[in-house]
């Protein structure tokens, strides 16, 4: 079982790429298994640390703009990826790195679009790791000026704590899930440089309070950014892709890296 989250790596693995292993060590007694978890939590974040700096460099050299897309299960995650893809792909080159727990359901809709699209099956891990996304950039073919997506595994707890090497993290709420998600949540929207309010179609159906939830965000992370967008009708849609293009570009992507780093 994982240190840092407790999802389990062990057993039955549908990786596409070498599994990620956690080391395991024993000690007698509650105290000395508390003194072991946050030793095994170090050593995780440490080792997935190493891998991220060497991502993030390959990516730098090749001249890759990688998004790490967060949110929980039914966010709308994949149907805005999609749509983004439709919409921006004849301008920039686009390549994704599809990650599930199970199935290549969601991987098979973005193929469709017509970009490289590599899947990564977790089995019951709930995050993806920096470890699963250098192996995957081996077997991936990156354009240069392009922009990576890097859809990550529905959750709003771990993928916060684990650094891909991507440039920036983007995190994606559906006016389904309430206003209040940030708050309850604050790590993810700590850790995103963006965030994008999906489902906008709905709010005349919903009691969801638009200026509450970017008031909460903002108090998370006073610079984050906000697009607010449907995939359905297409409203917002063009400021979220003229904010992609800007950062693909040479001077918007250094940017990028360095704020990361920062």
């Amino acid at each position: 079982m994982c240190g840092v989250c407790g999802c389990s790596h062990q057993g039955e693995h549908h990786h596409h790429h070498d599994d990620h292993q956690h080391d395991h060590h024993h000690h007698e007694g509650p105290a000395g298994h508390a003194h072991d978890l946050v030793r095994i939590e170090k050593d995780i974040l440490a080792r997935n640390d190493v891998y991220a700096r060497e991502n993030r460099e390959r990516l730098s050299e090749a001249g890759v703009f990688a998004i790490n897309l967060v949110s929980s299960p039914g966010s709308g995650k994949t149907t805005l990826l999609v749509k983004t893809i439709e919409m921006l792909k004849s301008t920039v080159p686009v390549a994704v790195i599809e990650g599930d727990q199970e199935t290549s359901l969601d991987a098979a809709r973005i193929r469709a679009t017509g970009v490289p699209t590599l899947q990564i099956n977790t089995g019951r891990g709930c995050h993806l790791d920096a470890h699963m996304v250098g192996h995957a950039l081996e077997s991936l073919p990156l354009k240069r000026n392009s922009i990576l997506f890097i859809e990550n595994v529905g959750n709003l707890v771990c993928p916060a704590g684990f650094d891909l090497g991507e440039a920036l993290k983007v995190a994606i709420l559906s006016v389904t899930e309430g206003d209040d998600k940030p708050l309850k949540y604050p790590d993810a929207f700590a850790a995103a440089r963006m965030l994008v309010l999906s489902k906008i179609d709905l709010l005349p159906h919903l009691d969801f309070d638009v200026g509450s939830c970017i008031e909460h965000a903002r108090a998370i992370n006073p610079d984050i950014e906000v697009q607010q967008v449907s995939a359905r009708s297409g409203q917002g849609m063009v400021g979220w892709i003229d904010w992609l293009i800007k950062g693909a570009e040479p001077i918007g992507r250094t940017e990028a890296v360095v704020h990361a780093h920062a």
